[in-house]
């Protein structure tokens, strides 16, 4: 199992996992996950091993603050600094990158994207589960993540039963609504039709402001972030921006 070590220009020290194939890649994905995940989590392995069985190489990270990573994790903010690290490293190899991230990451992926110099360097970035807005479900787990994740004693217990290391300032960054207009490269949502934390009408809104090529895949029976039922719409969506 290769674990590297990535850099990011904040100095944050992350660990990370590469799926290499064999020969010279396709493409590559850099595949980020969401909060409490890491690259351990079985559901983030199947999704890695399904994209490079495609002919990929697969990029992924601990983000900040979770796993064996440094740092403290921002919600999505400063996690588009792991995601340029990841994608320096997956350059390496090949020079058409598509970006793939769930919950978490998809915000951490759309940021990054949004605020490169030149948004069309990349092959596509595809979001999964993503919220629009920054709207907590009015359910006991929406009012449960933002104990966890906005009270210093919610952050203590993430640290302690969760591992992750949480950031005790909200920064309060764009929503992902205000950062898709700003990409031009295609851009693909999938969400879940069972989804309970992020409602599905957030992919919608998504869809709704993003730039030509786009594309909108709701996943019957789907729940949240990288479920099974998720890989084969991501596989479907990252051939579809590469084809575009």
């Amino acid at each position: 199992m290769i674990r590297p070590l990535y850099t990011t220009v904040d100095d944050v020290l992350l660990t990370g996992r590469e799926w290499f194939v064999d020969t010279v890649p396709d493409a590559a994905v850099v595949l980020v996950h969401g909060f409490s995940a890491s690259t351990e989590d079985p559901k983030v392995c199947r999704v890695a091993e399904a994209l490079q069985r495609d002919g990929l190489d697969v990029v992924a990270f601990d983000a900040r603050g979770h796993g064996r990573s440094e740092g403290a994790s921002t919600l999505g903010d400063l996690e588009r600094h792991d995601v340029a690290a990841a994608v320096d490293v997956a350059r390496g190899r090949s020079e058409r990158v598509v970006l793939v991230g769930a919950s978490m990451g998809g915000i951490a992926v759309l940021r990054y994207a949004a605020s490169i110099d030149d948004p069309e360097s990349l092959a596509g970035v595809v979001t999964v589960s993503c919220p629009a807005e920054w709207r907590l479900p009015r359910n006991a787990r929406g009012v449960f993540a933002a104990a966890l994740t906005r009270t210093p004693p919610g952050r203590a217990l993430t640290s302690r039963l969760m591992r992750v290391q949480v950031a005790s300032r909200w920064t309060n960054p764009e929503p992902p609504i205000d950062l898709v207009p700003r990409i031009t490269c295609p851009v693909a949502i999938i969400h879940g039709t069972a989804d309970r934390f992020v409602a599905p009408a957030a992919a919608a809104e998504l869809h709704a402001v993003a730039n030509s090529p786009r594309r909108l895949d709701l996943v019957p029976g789907l729940g949240h972030a990288f479920e099974p039922e998720s890989i084969p719409a991501v596989r479907d969506a990252v051939t579809w921006a590469l084809d575009q």
